[in-house]
Order: structure tokens, then C-alpha cells, then sequence
């Protein structure tokens, strides 16, 4: 069966900077099986974001370009992931265990795709209720 592997923020970062080799070798295997990767346009957003920072080099902006142009796609914020995240909101809420803005409409629209989140921040994404994550650092 063909997964959609959608990336999160935290886990892009790391790829660019880090240049992991267990987790671009993670990355190869799930292209060679078919799998699709994506990121959120939540995702994209804060990469392009993070390349105007007052750190960022001007080459930031090329590896945000050229890290995107790898994936299969850039997922448009829909009307699907707008109810997804607001129904993780109301239960986080609920919960008392809110996790952050982006992250919570990244969780959404991972959801809402039915996409495998993969990050490395496992301790905040594993509070939201039926995200499905995958952490391939650690």
C-alpha cells in the first residue's frame, strides 16, 4: 500500500542542515517503494520564513528551493485541514495540553491528507489524537 510521508518542520531543518545519512536513507527508501512526500503549505511557509531571518545566509533561500523542488508536492491548506486542526484545537484545549499554532495545523493537515507525519518532535506531535507519526531520527 502507498503511504503519503508528509514532513514536518523540525524534520526538513534537520535535512538541510544535518544532511543525516539514516534519514535520507529513510527518505530513498519510501521514493523507491512509491511512496509520496510532501510537505504542508504550513511547512513551506515557515521554511521560506526561516530563510529571511536575520541567521539566514542568502544561500538558505537556494536550499529551501531546491529541498522543496525533491518532493512530490507542497499541499495546499484546504477546507479539510482547517477542520482537522480546529478539532485538534478544541481537544487539546480540552485536554489542557495545547502544542503550538503551526504545529497544531501541520497535525491537521497531516490528518486531513491521511499523510504519516514524520518529525522529530515526537514529545509535541504524540499529544494530538489520531496522528498517525513516524520519527526517523531517533
Amino acid at each position: 500500500m502507498k503511504k503519503t510521508f508528509m514532513l514536518d518542520t523540525n524534520i526538513c531543518s534537520f535535512i538541510m542542515r544535518e544532511q543525516p545519512a539514516a534519514v535520507l536513507k529513510r527518505l530513498e527508501q519510501a521514493v523507491l517503494r512509491g511512496h509520496r512526500i510532501v510537505v504542508s503549505a504550513i511547512t513551506y511557509s515557515e521554511m521560506r520564513f526561516g530563510a529571511t531571518g536575520p541567521k539566514a545566509s542568502p544561500r538558505h533561500i537556494e536550499l529551501v528551493d531546491a529541498f522543496c523542488a525533491r518532493l512530490d508536492a507542497i499541499l495546499p491548506w484546504d477546507r479539510a485541514a482547517v477542520d482537522a486542526t480546529t478539532e485538534i484545537k478544541v481537544a487539546l484545549r480540552q485536554a489542557g495540553t495545547p502544542i503550538g499554532p503551526n504545529d497544531t495545523a501541520i497535525a491537521g493537515h497531516a490528518i486531513a491528507a491521511g499523510a504519516v507525519l514524520v518529525t522529530n518532535n515526537v514529545r509535541e506531535f504524540a499529544r494530538v489524537p489520531g496522528l498517525v507519526l513516524e520519527d526517523w531520527v531517533n
